[in-house]
């Protein structure tokens, strides 16, 4: 069977389809997800194998989603969608698949046959995005959306991964690979990245070590490891 996640933010919406599914008797449904942070969790966790896609959501849309998620945990994606421009739009991505809502089981048994070749033929999933423009961040129960422009730098530690700006540090689901794969912070250390426009001085240490200095005075590690890749791509 064919583990699926479905994400839309509407409730009746995603009943409908987990009947269909269960209809066809192709999916192992592992989760529901009313939004894309959520989301996010449940292909960390749950690594499936198929999303099923909104397209249109608040704050984070379905295109958004999928710039966030790293390259090694994509899935297949078939759009789901009410909006034919959408649909189409969907189909320039080179997804697997779109489906019209509301979805009728002949259409969904299509959709069912390409997921079953395209497995068979062991094909990688690899979407065209955008690069990120803004980065979902939990504060309290609400979704702060942070531009990338103004991030410092991002980290983590035990709790997570942190990004820090001049408003403040805030947690994000997102890590440090798929910040590091869709935005312009580099690498600097295992556990920090850096924003380039946001360095004063690289300050050299003993033993191959080195310090970044932001224009706010924070001191950000430099391993040996990634030295002297941060140089090069800082043409230094």
């Amino acid at each position: 069977m064919i583990r699926a996640l479905i994400v839309d933010d509407e409730e009746l919406a995603c009943e409908e389809l987990q009947l269909l599914l269960e209809e066809t008797g192709a999916f192992e449904l592992v989760g529901v997800c009313f939004n894309a942070l959520d989301a996010l969790k449940q292909i960390k966790e749950k690594r499936p194998e198929l999303l099923f896609l909104d397209i249109e959501m608040p704050q984070i849309n379905g295109f958004e989603l999928l710039a966030m998620i790293e390259a090694d945990l994509m899935p297949h994606v078939v759009f789901v969608t009410a909006y034919d421009e959408h649909a189409l739009k969907a189909f320039e991505e080179k997804t697997l698949d779109y489906l019209l809502k509301p979805v009728s089981r002949e259409r969904m048994d299509k959709t069912v046959a390409k997921l079953r070749e395209t497995i068979r033929r062991g094909q990688v999933p690899s979407y065209e995005v955008d690069s990120l423009k803004q980065i979902p961040c939990q504060q309290s129960n609400r979704v702060k959306l942070i531009a990338t422009g103004d991030v410092e730098f991002a980290f983590s530690d035990l709790a997570g991964i942190h990004v820090v700006s001049p408003e403040g540090m805030y947690f994000t689901e997102l890590t440090l690979k798929a910040l590091e794969e869709k935005t312009e912070l580099l690498r600097c250390h295992r556990k920090y990245l850096i924003n380039p426009a946001k360095i004063d001085q690289i300050k050299m240490l003993e033993n191959g070590l080195a310090e970044i200095i932001t224009f706010r005075n924070a001191k950000i590690p430099v391993s040996r490891r990634y030295l002297r890749q941060l140089k090069a791509k800082l043409e230094l």
